[in-house]
């Protein structure tokens, strides 16, 4: 009998601040005509002193489990996916099991940029189609504000803070991920990095000082880049899944510049009020920007049984992803859990 991983728990957690495109024309040189006109963006979140990638990602972890009825103690699996980790050791999916406490469970980070909580969704699916776990844990955080140069206008109007959460569960309904693309390109590593603080540049006075430790980004490359490879993806995750791009209740796209969503909507050959956009609300947060909204979406509008959604992303890398997922009957598969040896 085949293994499917069904999405039963999604959560999501943005910082109490905000950060209005108005306040950043005492920042730098803009205006909120100039940013909303250009990227779609009004406000972003931004974390308090307190607050780290660990976290927003462990607040957003225990909402999915509260949502899918379970303990953290019933997850095998802990995947976290991240640009801006708390440390470069120990992982960051690691404090968060800890937090949680999910003493059953393995943990790993991933970082594939702004793709990576899809990239993270595709692993963790895999895992529980195999047959070696029932549940997973997808988590995506990114405090990208401590990696903004709040000096350059072309960078620290675009991102923002927050994380988001899904659980997976096996079932033998046929629903979960229909199909997946993921590419790459690293000859474009460069367009879109944060060169400072790895192996290959430590941090010195003079990486700091040249700020190196900033997020630094060729913009009209990389508008061109996502155009290109969002739209792509998309019709290939389709034509992967045998359906057309009618048969898509929602696309779930990452929150980048409403300009590539709506390039991407029109590839698709879909009206725009089939594609779902928070970004005027949290700005781009990378790793977790489509697990925010996929929490929201969910939260807002919750689908039916057999129900197809697409996701679809591109990141520093540079890398693209895309994927089907077919909404499980998750009621009936709580139900018959909670007769089970999972009823709580």
């Amino acid at each position: 009998m085949s293994r499917y991983a069904a999405v039963t728990g999604w959560g999501h957690y943005v910082p109490e601040k905000v950060l209005t495109n108005k306040d950043l024309e005492g920042l730098v040189e803009t205006n909120d005509e100039w940013i909303r006109s250009r990227t779609g963006i009004s406000e972003r979140r931004v974390a308090a002193s307190h607050e780290t990638t660990s976290s927003m990602a462990t607040e957003a972890a225990k909402r999915a489990l509260a949502r899918a009825r379970l303990a953290a103690i019933d997850l095998d699996l802990v995947i976290c996916a991240s640009t801006t980790p708390d440390h470069l050791m120990p992982a960051t999916a690691c404090l968060v099991q800890e937090h949680i406490g999910a003493v059953n469970a393995g943990a790993f980070d991933l970082n594939a940029a702004c793709t990576g909580f899809l990239a993270a969704l595709i692993a963790g699916s895999q895992f529980i189609q195999s047959g070696t776990y029932d549940r997973v844990l997808v988590v995506a955080g990114e405090t990208l504000s401590r990696f903004v140069n709040w000096k350059d206008r072309n960078t620290c109007i675009l991102f923002g803070d927050g994380a988001g959460a899904v659980i997976l569960e096996k079932t033998d309904e046929p629903a979960g991920l229909l199909s997946s693309v993921l590419g790459s390109q690293g000859a474009g590593g460069s367009l879109l990095a944060i060169q400072g603080g790895g192996a290959a540049r430590p941090a010195t006075p003079d990486t700091l000082s040249s700020g190196e430790h900033y997020i630094t980004m060729h913009g009209n490359e990389i508008f061109k880049f996502a155009v290109r490879s969002m739209g792509q993806a998309a019709l290939e995750a389709l034509s992967k899944a045998n359906l057309q791009s009618s048969a898509v209740r929602k696309v779930i796209p990452h929150q980048a510049n409403v300009r590539i969503l709506k390039a991407t909507q029109e590839a698709l050959g879909l009206p725009w009020e089939s594609v779902f956009v928070n970004v005027d609300k949290y700005g781009n947060t990378s790793a977790s920007s489509i697990a925010i909204a996929l929490s929201e979406f969910l939260d807002v509008e919750p689908p039916e049984p057999g129900d197809n959604l697409l996701f679809v992303a591109f990141g520093g890398g540079l890398t693209w992803g895309s994927a089907v997922l077919r909404w499980a009957d998750v009621g009936a598969m709580m139900a018959e859990r909670e007769e089970g040896p999972y009823a709580i």
